[in-house]
C-alpha cells in the first residue's frame, strides 16, 4: 500500500515527506495507522546516520490503531489502540528476565533499519528505504511492528499526549523507580531537565524522593521542574555547582541521573554523590572522559549506565497511564503538538530547545 513518510537521507536538514510502498505485515508483525509520534533526541541524532543506514524513516515513539495482523499474532485485534517502543527478540536471558532494553539483538533489531533477515517493509520504485527502526518507523501514516513492539491501551486514551511515553518518558520514568531504585526519603539531582529529566524529577516525586536536585542552563525548565516536584534548582552555568548540591544536603545527593552528553557533567554526577552513591546515565559523554577512579572506589560509589529506564513497557507503561489519570504523573504538561507536515519546523524546535517534547499529529484514532 501507499503511505506518507518522513525519510532521512543523507545531506537533508531535516527528513522529507514522500510517498511509499509499505508490504503487508509478516507473520508476527502488524500494521499500525499513525495517530501520534514524538520527536526524541534519538532521532535527531540519527537522522545524519551515526548508527542506522540511510535512506531510512525514523521515529520511535508512535501511537496508533491497529490496522491489519500478520499470521501468529495474539493479544491484538483490528481496531486496537497501542503505543509503541522499542524491539526485543524475546527469547534472550535478559527478555525472559523482563529486560528486553538490555535483549541480545537489541542493536541491529533497533538500530539496523531491517528485520533480522535484512528484508525491510519500505521502498520507493527500486529503492530500497530502510525500516523497523526501533522496530517501528514511525514517522509515516502506517507502520509495520513487530508484535512485541505494541503496548495496548484503552480507547478513550488521547493517543496524540500518550505517544512519548515509548521512549522519552520511560526513560526518565523507569530510570529513577526500576534501575535506580529511589525510594522514600532519598535524594537525587538531575542533570539536565529536558522531557527525560522532567519525566525523572516526577518520577522521583512520585516515589517520595526528599529532595530532588534539578540542574540545567535553562531558567524556565528549571521553573517548570520546580512546578513538577524539583525541591531545589541550581543552574548548570553557575559558579560552584557540585558545592551547591552537596550543600542541599550536606553531605550529597545519594543517586544522581545524567541526560547529558557533556563530560563535565558526568563528573559532576559523580562528584555530587554521597558516600555509596550512584551516578546514573542515558548518554555517553562526547569527546574523551575519564572518571575518577581513585574518588569512587573510596566512597564505594557506582557509575550506572541505563537504557530505556530498565523497564518492561507493557507492564511499566499501563502503570505511568494509571499515575497519569490520577494527576500523579502530568508527562501531559511538556507536549507541544505539530501537524505532520511540520516535522522540520518540529525537529528543529527541539534541536533548539525551544520545545521540551514535540509530538506530530499523523492521524485521527477514530
Amino acid at each position: 500500500m501507499q503511505i506518507t513518510a518522513a525519510v532521512s537521507r543523507p545531506d537533508l536538514p531535516e527528513p522529507r515527506l514522500e510517498t511509499l510502498e509499505l508490504e503487508e505485515p509478516r507473520a508476527g508483525e502488524m500494521r499500525i495507522r499513525m495517530v501520534a509520534v514524538g520527536i526524541c533526541h534519538t532521532d535527531l541524532h540519527e537522522h545524519p546516520g551515526r548508527h542506522s543506514p540511510q535512506p531510512i524513516v525514523l521515529g520511535h515513539e508512535g501511537a496508533g490503531v491497529v490496522d491489519a495482523l500478520g499470521e501468529g499474532v495474539r493479544g491484538f485485534a483490528v481496531g486496537d489502540h497501542v503505543l509503541l517502543s522499542g524491539s526485543s527478540c524475546g527469547r534472550c536471558p535478559s527478555c525472559l528476565e523482563n529486560r528486553p532494553t538490555y535483549c541480545d539483538l537489541a542493536m541491529p533489531m533497533n538500530f539496523g533499519g531491517k528485520r533480522l533477515d535484512g528484508s525491510t517493509a519500505l521502498c520507493c520504485g527500486d529503492e530500497t528505504i530502510h525500516s523497523h527502526f526501533f522496530g517501528q518507523s514511525s514517522f509515516a501514516t502506517y507502520s509495520i511492528v513487530p508484535e512485541r513492539t505494541a503496548v495496548k491501551v484503552d480507547k478513550d486514551l488521547p493517543l496524540e499526549k500518550l505517544a512519548p511515553l515509548g521512549c522519552g518518558v520511560v526513560t526518565g520514568a523507569g530510570s529513577v523507580i526500576e534501575a535506580l531504585k529511589v525510594g522514600a526519603g532519598d535524594t537525587i539531582a538531575i542533570f539536565g531537565v529536558g522531557g527525560v529529566g522532567l519525566s525523572a524529577v516526577m518520577a522521583a516525586k512520585l516515589v517520595g524522593a526528599k529532595r530532588i536536585v534539578a540542574v540545567d542552563i535553562n531558567r524556565s525548565r528549571l521553573d517548570l521542574a520546580r512546578e513538577l516536584g524539583a525541591t531545589d534548582t541550581v543552574p548548570a552555568d553557575s559558579e560552584n555547582v557540585v558545592q551547591q548540591i552537596r550543600k542541599v544536603t550536606g553531605r550529597g545527593v545519594d543517586f544522581s541521573f545524567n541526560t547529558t552528553t557533556v563530560p563535565a557533567v558526568h563528573s559532576m554526577a559523580l562528584e555530587c554523590l554521597a558516600m555509596n552513591g550512584t551516578a546514573g546515565f542515558v548518554a555517553a559523554p562526547r569527546g574523551e572522559w575519564s572518571p575518577q577512579m581513585f574518588a569512587m572506589l573510596a566512597g564505594g560509589k557506582q557509575l550506572r549506565g541505563i537504557l530505556g529506564g530498565d523497564a518492561n513497557p507493557r507492564t511499566f507503561l499501563p502503570m505511568l497511564i494509571d499515575y497519569w489519570r490520577q494527576g500523579r504523573f502530568p508527562f501531559d504538561r511538556l507536549i507541544q503538538t505539530y501537524a505532520f507536515n511540520e516535522i522540520g519546523k518540529a525537529f528543529h524546535d527541539c534541536e533548539a530547545g525551544t520545545v521540551i517534547k514535540p509530538v506530530l499529529k499523523v492521524g485521527e484514532a477514530a
